[in-house]
C-alpha cells in the first residue's frame, strides 16, 4: 500500500494508515449488501480494499488533486468524484455508506447522513468520545435519541491516534448505523417524536423522561406522552427499571 501523502490542514484530513483497522472496516462493510459510497477517500487506503469486495463503489473526495491520482488507480465500475460530501446528493436506492469523518465536521456529516434516504448501513470513523456518545454508551445524546426509532447505533471499536497520519490529538472510534426494517415510531410521527426528544433534553427543570433509555423505551415514552402526559412522566419509575 502506498504511503499516504500529508493531509491538507484546511480540509481536516487525517488519513487512516493502520492495516488492522482498515481490515476491520472492510470486514464490517463485507457484512452488508448493496453498492458502496465512500466519502473522504484520500489516497485510497480504504477505497482500494473496498474495491476488492466486487461491489459497485463510488468514492467522494473534496481534494481534487487526490481525486485525480486515485481515479487512475481504480478499475471500473469504481468511480471517484470530486465533491463536498455535505452537498453530495445521495441516491434514494439502497446503498452502504463508509467514511473517515473529519473530526471538526462530525456533527454536520451525521446530520446529513441521518436525514438522507436510501442507505441501509453506515460504517463511520470519528472521534472516540463522539462515537461513544452516538452509540449511547454512558447515556444518549439528543441527536442519537432523536433517531433511535429509525436506526440502530453500535460502537464497533476504538482506533488509536497513531493509526492516522497526521496523528490527531485524540483517538478515533468506529460507529456502525443500521436502518431499522420496522421503525419503532411511524414516519408520520417523526417530527413530533423528535420535537418531544428535543424538549426532554432542553427544557429547564425536571425531565419529562430520563435520558438513559433504550430506543424502544424512548418510543414507548413518546406514545404515552401523546396519549397521557401524566403517565409519560411516570415512565422513569414504573417502566424502565432505572437504577437510582
Amino acid at each position: 500500500m502506498r504511503t499516504q501523502r500529508p493531509g491538507r490542514h484546511e480540509l481536516g484530513q487525517n488519513f487512516l494508515i493502520d492495516r488492522t483497522i482498515i481490515e476491520t472496516v472492510v470486514k464490517l462493510v463485507d457484512g452488508t449488501t448493496g453498492p458502496i459510497i465512500e466519502f473522504g477517500t484520500g489516497d485510497g487506503a480504504l477505497t482500494l480494499p473496498l474495491e476488492q469486495l466486487g461491489r459497485p463503489l463510488t468514492g467522494v473526495e473534496i481534494d481534487d488533486r487526490r481525486t485525480a491520482r486515485l481515479a487512475g488507480r481504480v478499475q471500473p465500475p469504481t468511480k471517484i468524484v470530486t465533491a463536498d460530501f455535505l452537498r453530495f446528493p445521495l441516491p434514494k436506492t439502497p446503498h452502504v455508506l463508509v467514511g473517515n469523518l473529519p473530526f471538526h465536521l462530525t456533527t454536520a456529516t451525521l446530520r446529513h447522513v441521518l436525514a438522507a434516504p436510501g442507505w441501509t448501513d453506515a460504517v463511520l470513523l470519528m472521534q472516540w468520545e463522539v462515537a461513544r456518545r452516538r452509540a449511547g454508551v454512558g447515556g444518549a445524546t439528543m441527536m442519537t435519541a432523536q433517531w433511535w426509532p429509525w436506526f440502530d447505533f453500535r460502537l464497533a471499536g476504538r482506533v488509536p491516534a497513531e493509526a492516522f497520519r497526521p496523528r490527531p490529538g485524540v483517538d478515533g472510534g468506529l460507529l456502525t448505523m443500521t436502518r431499522r426494517e420496522r421503525p419503532l415510531v411511524g414516519d408520520a410521527d417523526r417530527e413530533g417524536y423528535q420535537d418531544f426528544v428535543r424538549q426532554v433534553f432542553t427544557r429547564p427543570g425536571r425531565d419529562v423522561v430520563p435520558k438513559r433509555l433504550t430506543a424502544r423505551q424512548w418510543a414507548e415514552a413518546f406514545r404515552l406522552r401523546r396519549g397521557n402526559p401524566a403517565r409519560a412522566r411516570g415512565v422513569s419509575s414504573n417502566r424502565t427499571g432505572r437504577r437510582r
